[in-house]
């Protein structure tokens, strides 16, 4: 059975917290709070989360300064919340890498509904191996990068083509010698040792991005396939 999607918010107003929190359990999300900007920075580096709410103004940084930091490690979606409704803080927001931005007093309704949205975008406009529920795979095809559950990792060459050939058609069984051509092309080495070597770093940075899960299976005497991960 799938996990909820992981949701982080960012608030140091605990009304307000509670508030989004009991808005997105209602929805079948799983909210975390926190309330400070370098605590949820900790919490974004080290767990997998499929979007933040999060408050412009932090007793310790902004939410500009939080979403910056952010920006270097991870593409995860973000909602701004605000109590200021200044043109100049909506464009900075957006320029900074804010999927949208939301005005207090707001709808926590409507707030639920633009993540859902958010979320749907963020899985239609990449390589998405699934649904909503658990770490999203990510693939920038001009850029050759991949995330998983926003990490950006930090792959070779053929680790990423490795991984975006899997990626292409989840759940399917791929033999090594497929893999060899889809991913190495005419090479002259052996498809065991090359595949099975690839597989096993490939496996173990995503493991680091996501420690609670493993996508790529083993079939025996068969290959790889990775399993539907949103």
């Amino acid at each position: 059975m799938n996990s909820p999607p992981q949701i982080l918010i960012i608030e140091d107003e605990i009304a307000i917290a509670d508030t989004i929190a009991y808005a997105l359990k209602k929805e079948g999300f799983a909210p975390q709070h926190c309330e400070l900007g370098e605590d949820a920075l900790s919490k974004l580096r080290q767990d997998c989360y499929s979007l933040a709410i999060l408050d412009v103004g932090l007793p310790d940084l902004s939410g500009f300064e939080v979403c910056r930091r952010l920006r270097t490690f991870s593409n995860l979606p973000v909602i701004f919340l605000t109590a200021r409704s200044d043109e100049v803080d909506r464009i900075v927001g957006l320029e900074i890498g804010a999927d949208d931005y939301m005005v207090k007093p707001f709808s926590p309704r409507e707030l639920v509904a633009r993540v859902r949205v958010i979320l749907r975008r963020a899985v239609g406009s990449v390589i998405s191996a699934s649904s909503e529920s658990s770490p999203r795979f990510q693939i920038d095809e001009a850029s050759h990068r991949a995330w998983f559950g926003g990490e950006l990792l930090d792959l070779t060459r053929y680790e990423y083509l490795l991984l975006k050939a899997l990626l292409s058609r989840p759940e399917q069984v791929f033999t090594r010698g497929q893999l060899m051509e889809q991913v190495w092309a005419g090479a002259e080495e052996s498809a065991d040792r090359t595949v099975d070597t690839h597989v096993k770093t490939l496996r173990a940075k995503l493991r680091a991005a996501c420690p609670h899960v493993d996508p790529i299976q083993t079939h025996r005497g068969l290959g790889y396939s990775i399993g539907r991960f949103s």
